[in-house]
């Protein structure tokens, strides 16, 4: 499922922290309910980063798209 799909099936609560933490690692509790919203946390996910030291990461395109998202607010 594409971040335009699962972005309003996490809660209210996990998109302002993908707002507030743009660019930065997602924690093992923001992929869990990007998981649960139906997101596929996988290489394939146009969305989908790097895996670095601190964790996943959002591609530059994912992190453009949610800082659009942000300034919409």
């Amino acid at each position: 499922m594409d971040l335009e799909q699962w972005w309003n099936s996490v809660t209210p609560q996990t998109r302002e922290w993908l707002i507030a933490h743009n660019g930065e690692a997602l924690t093992p509790e923001v992929v869990a309910e990007i998981s649960r919203a139906g997101g596929l946390v996988a290489s394939e996910s146009w969305w989908m980063g790097e895996r670095g030291p601190d964790g996943i990461l959002l591609s530059d395109a994912a992190t453009d798209w949610i800082e659009e998202r942000a300034n919409e607010e």
